[in-house]
C-alpha cells in the first residue's frame, strides 16, 4: 500500500517534515507521518525544530534563530533532549545539540524503553502503518542510491581461522565494542513495536547497542543503559547464540549503533528480504559455501533471515527424494547465521569476489547519501556560524576524496562557482 504524499504546507508539522527532508535520511510527508510527529512533539515544538540547523548547534545559535533569550532556548532544548528528540553533546564545557534523522534516530529512540509520557502502543501502530504498510518511507531510506544506512557484520566465530588475520578491525562487531568511548544497551525498537502489536518473537528485547555521541546522550537521559566492554561482548555472544544478525551503521570509524536483528521483526531485514536485488543493506565481505555432503535437514534454510538459502533436489541416483541446500548469493547478507545453524559443520564462510566499500565515517556516509539522493547542497550551505563553516570545510574535504563522477554530481547539485573552483584547484 502506498499512501498519497502530501505537500508539507505552512503548518508547524508540515514545516518540521520539510526540515527532516533536508537530510538524506528524510521522511515522506504523508498524513501518517504528521500523526506520528503530533504524538512526539507539540505544535510549538514542531515549529521550533523546523528551524534548527542540520549540523550540531549551541543554545545561543538556537536562541538567535528563534529570537528568544538563550536561557529560554536552552530550557526547550534540554527538554527535547530529555525526550530523545534531540541529542546533546557536552565537550569542553559547551553543549551542542543535534536533531537526529527519523531513522536511525528519534523513531527508534521513542521505543527504546518503556515510557509513561508517550502512548507507545498508538505510536507502534502508526509506525507499522507508515513503515510497513505504506512503504514510501523504507523505499526512500533504503532503496535509493548505492550508499545505505546500515551494514552487516559477519559472525566472527564462523570465520575461518586461517583468514581471521585478514579481517579488518572495522569488520568486527567485537572491535566496535572494544573501542567504544561510551556504550549503551536498550530495547530493540523493532521488537518493542511488534510487542505492542502482539506479534513479537521471543528473541531478547534489551540487546540493541549504541556507541559514542549517541550513547552518551541516550544513557544520560535514561533511554539506554550504560554498559562496559565485558557486558557488550556478552551481548554480542548472546545475539549470535540466538541466530540474530548483527546490523550496524555503515561506517568504518566511530560506529553509532549495532542492532541484533531477527528476520521476523527487524524492518531492515524485512526490506532486505523483499527487495534483495536492490541492495538495501550493505553486506559483509563473506559468503557461505557448502563443504561435503548436505543431508538436506533444512536447519540453515530456516535460520536464514533473508531467504537466501533453499532446499532443492540433490539429484542423487539412488535417493530420488534427497534434498540439499542451495545458496542464492545475490540475496545473501554474509551474516554467517547459517554456519552456526549447520550442526554437521558443512558450511564455511569464504571471501566474496569483490570488496564491499564502506564509508570512512558518518560525514563521509552522509555526503555519499546526499549526493545520490540530490540533497548535498542542503548539507553544505546549512548554518552560518564559525562552526558551520568548519563543518562545511570538512564536507568539502570529504567530497574532494570522492571519485570524479560523484564529485560531478555534487557540483551539479550545488551549482556553485566556488565549489567548482575548489574542485578545479585540486586537479579534479
Amino acid at each position: 500500500m502506498v499512501q498519497r504524499i502530501l505537500k508539507p504546507g505552512d503548518g508547524a508539522y508540515g514545516r518540521f517534515a520539510a526540515r527532516l527532508n533536508r537530510f538524506p535520511q528524510g521522511a515522506p510527508p504523508t498524513e501518517r507521518l504528521f500523526q506520528i510527529l503530533k504524538l512526539l512533539v507539540s505544535e510549538q515544538e514542531a515549529g521550533l525544530l523546523a528551524q534548527v540547523p542540520i549540523r550540531p548547534f549551541t543554545a545561543a545559535r538556537a536562541a538567535a534563530i528563534w529570537k528568544v533569550p538563550e536561557a529560554e532556548a536552552r530550557k526547550v532544548l534540554d527538554g527535547l533532549a530529555d525526550r530523545a528528540m534531540l541529542l546533546d553533546v557536552v565537550k569542553d564545557g559547551e553543549t551542542r545539540y543535534a536533531l537526529p534523522p527519523p531513522m536511525a534516530g528519534f523513531f527508534e529512540f521513542s521505543l527504546m524503553r518503556v515510557r509513561g509520557d508517550l502512548d507507545q502502543k498508538a505510536l507502534s501502530e502508526l509506525f507499522h502503518q507508515y513503515l510497513n504498510v505504506e512503504e514510501d518511507f523504507l523505499r526512500a531510506l533504503m532503496l535509493q542510491g548505492d550508499t545505505q544506512l546500515g551494514r552487516v557484520f559477519a559472525d566472527e566465530a564462523a570465520l575461518p581461522s586461517r583468514d581471521t588475520v585478514e579481517v579488518l578491525d572495522y569488520e568486527r562487531a567485537s572491535e566496535v565494542v572494544r573501542s567504544a568511548r561510551v556504550m549503551g544497551v536498550s530495547d530493540c525498537y523493532c521488537r518493542r513495536k511488534k510487542a505492542y502489536l502482539g506479534t513479537a518473537c521471543d528473541a531478547p528485547m534489551e540487546i540493541c547497542m549504541s556507541f559514542g555521541t549517541a550513547a552518551d546522550s541516550l544513557t544520560r537521559h535514561g533511554h539506554a543503559r550504560r554498559v562496559d566492554v565485558a557486558e557488550g561482548l556478552d551481548l554480542l555472544a548472546q545475539a549470535r547464540e540466538r541466530g540474530l544478525v548483527q546490523f550496524g551503521e555503515n561506517v568504518r570509524e566511530d560506529v553509532g549503533f549495532i542492532c541484533n536483528c531477527c528476520g521476523c521483526c527487524c524492518e531492515a531485514l524485512v526490506v532486505a528480504r523483499t527487495y534483495a536485488f536492490l541492495k538495501p543493506v550493505h553486506t559483509s565481505e563473506w559468503l557461505p559455501e557448502l563443504e561435503g555432503d548436505c543431508d538436506g535437514c533444512g536447519k540453515c534454510v530456516r535460520a536464514c533471515p533473508v531467504d537466501a538459502l533453499s532446499l532443492v533436489s540433490a539429484h542423487h541416483p539412488k535417493r530420488p527424494s534427497a534434498r540439499m541446500a542451495r545458496l542464492e548469493a545475490e540475496r545473501c547478507l554474509g551474516c554467517g547465521v547459517c554456519v552456526r545453524a549447520c550442526t554437521r559443520q558443512r558450511i564455511r564462510l569464504r571471501r566474496r569476489g569483490r570488496r564491499v566499500l564502506t564509508p570512512v565515517n558518518t560525514a563521509h556516509r552522509a555526503v555519499m547519501m546526499a549526493i545520490e539522493r540530490g540533497t548535498f547542497a542542503e548539507l553544505l550551505v546549512d548554518g552560518q556560524s564559525t562552526y558551520g563553516h568548519r563543518a562545511a570545510a570538512a564536507l568539502l574535504g570529504a567530497v574532494l576524496n570522492l571519485p570524479p563522477l560523484k564529485q560531478a554530481l555534487a557540483s551539479e547539485q550545488l551549482k556553485s562557482r566556488f565549489f567548482g573552483r575548489m574542485l578545479a584547484r585540486n586537479g579534479r
